[in-house]
């Protein structure tokens, strides 16, 4: 036996631990699928490369059975589109799972759209596909999924304070300008008698509001949230195509502010949003609305913060 391998023996020498790889960009994270693209490519340009053949555009094409070696950096770059045959080539490409590839798809239609109803409901369709992978997957509860009506019981529930409406799915579908279906209608009807956010009098028949629809929000999971304010924006957009200015308010305001100031402005928007709720409140309970109105208030960034700019004079 040799010195060398009486010390092994001695002192056995264990194989270091394989590294995990670093985990890769994650889909649900991402509204822009291009960045999305370059992020993956990027973290495969890191992970798989080897001392003999680095992971190229031309490696993804092979993947993707697409004949183009630079169809990949095309993308990114914005200067092509991806039609929903290349659409699925991509997905094999990035190795998506069956759940994946139908958020993929969703992702691109929505990048891919240029007028803005378009892309809301895209968007909208985006964020209700994140929410239901998020329920399967067990990260969103059924009981909380149950408790954040879609934008069909936000109205319904709201509708117990309009004159002369009667909750029978059929008639009311006429109400809903027949945005919804009567089978919806009925389905969001039924859980909100079910959970007690309306009740019905027996003898009347007059349908009320009890409670609050959801009283504690913030424990809400945030994609739940995003799903249902989503919907809610969406139905601002269809309102700007197809409802007359008289029957409407739009307007914008588009303004550079500190962050100081942000914060003043969002305190004020959320104070007014209270008061409009607390005032109206207090009148529906002495007399019933004429129709149900969806007051939409948004603050949000259009640009990045720029870098400072030195001085040229400083050294």
């Amino acid at each position: 036996m040799t010195f060398a391998s009486a010390a092994e023996a001695v002192n056995p020498v264990h194989p270091a631990p394989q590294a995990r790889p670093a985990p890769g960009p994650v889909l649900a994270e991402y509204t822009d699928f291009r960045q999305y693209l370059k992020d993956v490519y990027e973290h495969k340009r890191a992970t798989e490369s080897t001392g003999l053949r680095s992971y190229s555009y031309s490696t993804f094409s092979a993947a993707a059975d697409i004949k183009s070696p630079n169809y990949l950096k095309l993308i990114i770059e914005g200067r092509r589109n991806l039609s929903e045959d290349m659409t699925v080539r991509f997905a094999k490409a990035l190795r998506l799972g069956r759940d994946e590839i139908s958020e993929f798809k969703a992702l691109v239609r929505y990048g891919q759209a240029t007028q803005p109803i378009e892309r809301n409901h895209f968007l909208k369709e985006l964020a209700d596909l994140r929410a239901r992978r998020e329920l399967d997957r067990g990260r969103i509860d059924q009981r909380s999924w149950d408790k954040v009506p879609s934008w069909i019981g936000w109205v319904l529930y709201a509708m117990a304070d309009q004159r002369g409406v009667e909750f029978d799915a059929e008639q009311l579908l006429r109400l809903f300008r027949l945005k919804a279906s009567t089978d919806d209608i009925r389905d969001s009807m039924r859980k909100l008698f079910e959970s007690g956010e309306l009740i019905r009098n027996e003898a009347s028949g007059e349908v009320t509001k009890p409670r609050e629809m959801i009283e504690a929000p913030q424990d809400l999971p945030v994609a739940l949230i995003r799903k249902l304010q989503a919907e809610l924006i969406y139905l601002g957009i269809e309102s700007l195509f197809n409802d007359s200015p008289k029957d409407r308010e739009f307007g914008a305001l588009t303004m550079a502010l500190t962050q100081e100031e942000f914060e003043q402005v969002r305190f004020d928007v959320r104070q007014l949003r209270k008061r409009l709720h607390k005032d109206v409140s207090v009148k529906r309970k002495s007399s019933k609305g004429d129709r149900v109105y969806q007051l939409n208030i948004q603050l949000f960034p259009v640009t990045e913060r720029a870098k400072r700019h030195e001085d040229p004079g400083e050294s």
